[in-house]
């Protein structure tokens, strides 16, 4: 399992180039056009020592859905494909992470069966240029094409900023988690043996 993956993605409305490294340092290049959502996905590489880059054009003179949910869809099947057959990862992983007034809450279990329980409400409509609604449209595209549960709660908090990047950081030690190694497992950690 090399970990790394490449993608690109290309419609009407975005045209992205996403590569990832699950094993890394946390270095990242992100240019996505919307400049909190960038802050977001570095933090996620930094904090669960992934590399990332992400390019993407999307059609901002709209808004920024397209941008964040392709986005979404995109990173999901990098990580997918990077996980591979998934043999020898501990497949489960959760965090609580604290950022000033904010807790959040997020387990990840790479079943392979998509799933997002998403339990935030936001007081801003926007933080930066990025529309607080689309926090919860990245998370679900993100699970269903990656094919993984996964369960964000955030347990107390008053700022969006800070309830957006508790979120995002604790997705990422959560996912860090889930794709690490542990050598007592040798084939898929599954009573069926296979994910």
């Amino acid at each position: 399992m090399s970990g790394s993956s490449e993608i690109k993605r290309k419609t009407k409305e975005t045209d992205i180039a996403l590569s990832l490294q699950l094993y890394g340092t946390g270095k990242s290049r992100i240019e996505t056009g919307i400049g909190f959502f960038d802050h977001m996905l570095e933090g996620f590489a930094k904090h669960g020592f992934f590399d990332l880059t992400c390019k993407v054009e999307g059609d901002l003179i709209v808004d920024g859905h397209h941008t964040v949910e392709d986005t979404g869809i995109v990173l999901g099947e990098a990580i997918k494909e990077a996980i591979g057959d998934k043999k020898g990862i501990k497949r489960f992983g959760s965090f609580i992470l604290p950022m000033d007034d904010a807790l959040a809450l997020c387990a990840v279990d790479l079943s392979g069966r998509p799933y997002l329980s998403f339990e935030c409400e936001f007081e801003a409509e926007r933080v930066g240029y990025l529309d607080t609604q689309l926090v919860r449209e990245f998370f679900y595209a993100l699970s269903y094409s990656a094919g993984m549960n996964l369960h964000l709660k955030m347990l107390s908090g008053h700022n969006d900023h800070h309830k957006i990047e508790a979120m995002f950081k604790a997705f990422a030690k959560a996912l860090d988690q889930a794709v690490s190694k542990d050598e007592r497992i040798k084939e898929v950690l599954s009573t069926k043996g296979t994910l």
